[in-house]
């Protein structure tokens, strides 16, 4: 017997776009089966990159980012960008690790920076003299056998604290991970220190060094940190489509129904918590043998926010998110310390904001004649009210600086005026999100001068807050525009 064309879940149902859809059958949701006919893919340019992409399986996407990478090794010369490159793919390493158990098993770990400082403080101690008599002597294993030892015991040390921490969940297996952090920390400060370094850490360190190869610059570094999180990163893809990837996304779901269903939760629990740890201490390897040293305030608090940054602006659950997420956070990390590249880097994010979200074109041009327009004319007034006010410079340098020197309002002693200008520019985004129509695009001229205007008087002269804020404005907007990261999914949940 076939099946009706009329009847409904016929095999020969079409969507709106023409396209066949899943019929419904025992045992599949068919709101479920037939989500990806109703993923929104945008239109124009983004309809194509969307579709070229779901053209293009994961190992060749794999295998295009491994070329992409090598290309960049060859045309890059500067040592600098050498090093950003390094720590982009060290980040990138560090949050796949974090991905095992916040994004795919739901475990809130606050302590994972505790283990990327084992991996560095057990390379450390098996390639200098730290082991030694007096400072003289020492264990220096091969680069390899240190990696091997340190990550195995990584993850032993993971199966121990996932034992310890096996009864809680939610915020209270978070506390007890931030007190291993915490404790991490500490210890290496306090406890033997003629052995650890205390304060001062542990310097002089061997170079990764193997079968008589040593890896010495920084463009050395970068190939062996291309080809560890290339190889990372086709492990755990291989992990996630496995029985073991599908039965941690379950426990993510829901806990009880993974339990109800024979899978062992504690056993899984305790996976996640080890091979995340193991991840985490080889990206420590790999970064005590490049800095040569370790020091305690490597592995504070910041960096573990850095590395949730990663994780969630790349996507939580998403391997290639946690690899983009890590790139982009270290990328912009380092542009901000520069005033220069900082300048871009802001006055670039507003421009592609402007563009990705203002609609139709007229608004944006709109916007865009509206800004320069206020701002000269608010620049001259008050110039001409009081010239006081305008007898600043603005903090950018070269041509923006020169640019913006006749547009923004900057005082002698901008501290305060700053301060000020920053807490409206807050004013200035809410109301962004609450007016619309002419009243919206309003707001958008005023508070892009507004911005303007604060960052060239306050921000940019005080580069370790800016960072912090410059970061967690683009999480902010990120999480806006898409909840689930750059490179996340949509949810589908069944009721």
């Amino acid at each position: 017997m076939t099946d009706d064309p009329g009847q409904p879940g016929a095999d020969s149902d079409a969507n709106s776009e023409g396209r066949p859809v899943r019929g419904g059958s025992i045992g599949v949701d068919q709101w479920v089966a037939q989500s990806g006919d109703r993923h929104d893919q945008g239109a124009g340019w983004r309809r194509v990159l969307a579709q070229a992409d779901a053209r293009v399986g994961w190992w060749p996407r794999l295998a295009l980012v491994t070329i992409a990478g090598l290309a960049f090794a060859q045309v890059s010369s500067n040592v600098n960008i050498q090093t950003v490159a390094f720590n982009s793919l060290l980040y990138a390493l560090l949050a796949m690790g974090l991905n095992i158990a916040v994004g795919w098993s739901g475990l809130l770990d606050l302590g994972y920076i505790a283990f990327f400082g084992f991996g560095a403080y057990g390379y450390a101690i098996f390639s200098s003299n730290a082991l030694g008599t007096g400072g003289v002597g020492g264990t220096h294993l091969p680069a390899i056998e240190s990696i091997l030892i340190v990550v195995a015991a990584a993850g032993v040390v993971g199966v121990v604290v996932g034992l310890i921490a096996l009864r809680l969940s939610g915020d209270y297996f978070a506390i007890v991970t931030l007190f291993l952090g915490q404790a991490f920390v500490l210890a290496v400060n306090n406890v033997d220190p003629s052995t650890l370094g205390g304060v001062n850490g542990l310097f002089g360190l061997d170079p990764l060094h193997s079968f008589g190869v040593t890896v010495i610059t920084p463009l050395d570094y970068y190939y062996v940190a291309l080809g560890v999180t290339v190889i990372v990163a086709a492990v755990l893809h291989l992990l996630d489509t496995s029985r073991t990837g599908r039965a941690w996304r379950a426990l993510n779901d829901d806990p009880l129904a993974a339990e109800a269903m024979t899978m062992s939760v504690n056993k899984l629990k305790v996976m996640a918590f080890s091979f995340a740890a193991m991840v985490g201490a080889l990206a420590g390897t790999l970064f005590a043998a490049q800095q040569d040293n370790v020091f305690p305030t490597n592995f504070t608090a910041n960096i573990l926010i850095l590395i949730y940054a990663c994780l969630v602006l790349g996507g939580v659950g998403s391997i290639a998110g946690a690899i983009l997420g890590g790139l982009v956070v270290t990328v912009a990390e380092n542009m901000l310390s520069s005033p220069t590249d900082a300048a871009y880097l802001f006055y670039g994010l507003i421009i592609i904001a402007l563009i990705a979200k203002v609609r139709p074109w007229r608004s944006l041009g709109y916007v865009v004649a509206g800004v320069i327009a206020f701002g000269y004319a608010t620049h001259a007034i008050v110039g001409a009210i009081a010239p006081v006010a305008t007898a600043g410079h603005p903090g950018s340098p070269g041509w923006i600086g020169s640019v913006m020197n006749g547009f923004v309002i900057v005082p002698k002693n901008p501290q305060n005026f700053g301060n000020a200008l920053y807490l409206a520019l807050i004013v200035g985004l809410v109301a962004i999100v609450r007016l619309r129509g002419i009243r919206q695009l309003i707001a958008v001229i005023i508070t892009i001068y507004v911005a303007a205007c604060c960052w060239e008087s306050r921000l940019i002269v005080n580069p370790a807050i800016t960072t912090q804020i410059m970061l967690g404005a683009i999480l902010i907007v990120t999480m806006a525009a898409r909840p689930y990261g750059l490179l996340g999914k949509h949810r589908v949940e069944t009721i």
